[in-house]
């Protein structure tokens, strides 16, 4: 009888299946080949139920990773699994940081309560007049700054009992997690190109002309519930990727 998938240590079988297949893939015993072995093989290889193993194979096809084709078998996209910062995906800025070879650190944090305006009580779902905390933090790559962002969160969230100031430093979705046992589970995502205005312009140091793409996201929880809006401008440090899965 195989062994069930259920949770393992908060996770899911299968995600961390998953994980470690995209690891083998770009680093590990499959880095070198164009298909995965099948199933049984690979279901022994990590030790876990060949149904752990289909549904790991689900995400990474969902993903773009590979593609089943049936009679030929699990095929390795290379130039997807080759992508680093893919805005299909959940970004992590201090990896991709030091992925370029330079040290991740933040400043200029404020943390201050306001009004929701009606655009954020719209899409957070919030009642007018209620009152958000609004986080802002610029992030460098070594001494060059990179990103700035603003997140902002109903203060419901916290039920009353905010953490120390220099815990909302930390990456907002951990926050969400630790403070309000609120897990992140997708996205709304629209970005844009702009310019910025004066104050964030002289904190990214931008040179005149130079554009910013501003990433502009509600976040839902497991429960579908809208629980962060963030609006995150880039600058050209980074290079963005967008897998499209048409089939």
């Amino acid at each position: 009888m195989e062994p069930p998938s259920l949770h393992l240590g908060g996770e899911l079988i299968s995600g961390r299946v998953a994980d470690r297949l995209v690891e083998e893939i770009r680093h590990g015993c499959y880095a070198g080949l164009d298909r995965l072995p099948p199933e049984v093989a690979l279901a022994q290889r990590l030790e876990v139920s060949r149904t752990a193993v289909r549904d790991a194979l689900s995400e990474l096809e969902q993903a773009g990773y590979v593609e089943r084709v049936r009679g030929i078998g699990t095929v390795i996209h290379r130039a997807v699994a080759g992508l680093d910062s893919r805005m299909d995906q959940k970004l992590e800025f201090t990896r991709m940081i030091a992925a370029a070879g330079c040290q991740a650190r933040q400043d200029h944090l404020t943390v201050t309560r306001q009004t929701a305006s009606p655009r954020t009580s719209a899409l957070l779902g919030l009642e007018p007049g209620q009152t958000v905390l609004v986080v802002c933090k610029r992030l460098l790559a070594d001494a060059r700054p990179v990103l700035y962002s603003t997140d902002i969160l109903p203060l419901s969230l916290f039920g009353g009992h905010l953490p120390e100031a220099q815990t909302f430093g930390q990456p907002v979705f951990e926050l969400l997690q630790q403070c309000c046992g609120s897990q992140i589970s997708s996205t709304i995502a629209h970005p844009h190109a702009i310019t910025g205005t004066p104050a964030v312009r002289r904190l990214l140091e931008l040179k005149p002309g130079q554009a910013l793409l501003e990433l502009e996201e509600v976040c839902y929880d497991r429960l579908c519930r809208p629980v962060l809006r963030s609006q995150t401008c880039y600058t050209d440090f980074f290079d963005f990727s967008l897998v499209r899965k048409l089939v």
